[in-house]
């Protein structure tokens, strides 16, 4: 009988892995070579980002790749900028802005085709699989805190891109939408720019490891103290 969660191999399978050995090491050798497959585009799309880093387009693709992925784009802008500022550290601060201005750019793209849908659409949509009252009330939620759902995914790893068309569908001002974008975009991409120009190679360690974390931790503090403010005034 077939064990439940094991791969039976077949006899080419097994001599045709290089690791030898158990068949349980045999298998774990099939997962891995699996996941390579799967996770082999991804990995060559960001690779071809990267490697806009060492032309001379390099602010062009800069510009493209942090306005596209404010809309629809999977790869995330500060990957080309760390890349960026390793490579010209004297350049950091530029790069960071052309970063932070076209980001903000297409995520007002985003959050405008997103108005022009419209609320009605989008929970009309819904209404198909029965969803209809629910997306209503999500929209209405993240309309009232517009501001802050908008500043949450401008700088944590929060997909910005996700939050720029919702701000739209919920139909937010526009002036919360730039302002929230311009403060917490700018404060995630001058971070960048600013742990590498100081710290150089190292630098990339650290946004590997702990950036993301570190701007969940600022945004919660952000957040934290402007409860306290509403409360010590109400």
């Amino acid at each position: 009988m077939r064990k439940k969660g094991k791969i039976h191999l077949s006899d080419d399978q097994k001599a045709n892995a290089t690791t030898g050995g158990t068949d349980e090491t045999v298998e774990e050798e099939i997962h891995a070579h699996a996941a390579a497959r799967l996770l082999g585009p991804v990995r060559r799309l960001y690779e071809w980002v990267l490697g806009w880093a060492e032309t001379r387009h390099a602010a062009k693709a800069m510009a493209a790749l942090a306005f596209s992925e404010a809309i629809f784009f999977p790869v995330p802008a500060d990957l080309l900028l760390g890349a960026l500022c390793l490579g010209r550290p004297r350049s950091s601060f530029r790069w960071a802005t052309i970063c932070t201005l076209f980001s903000i750019l297409g995520g007002t793209t985003a959050m405008l085709l997103g108005l022009a849908i419209g609320q009605a659409r989008v929970t009309g949509t819904m209404e198909f699989v029965g969803l209809g009252e629910e997306a209503a009330k999500a929209l209405a939620v993240f309309g009232e805190y517009g501001f802050w759902a908008v500043a949450v995914a401008a700088l944590t790893p929060v997909p910005y891109m996700v939050f720029s068309w919702v701000a739209g569908f919920a139909e937010i001002a526009v002036w919360q939408f730039l302002l929230a974008s311009a403060i917490f975009r700018s404060m995630r991409f001058f971070a960048v720019a600013a742990i590498v120009y100081v710290f150089g190679p190292a630098a990339k360690r650290f946004i590997d490891r702990y950036f993301n974390l570190a701007t969940v931790l600022v945004m919660l503090l952000v957040i934290g103290v402007v409860v306290l403010v509403k409360v010590l005034r109400g």
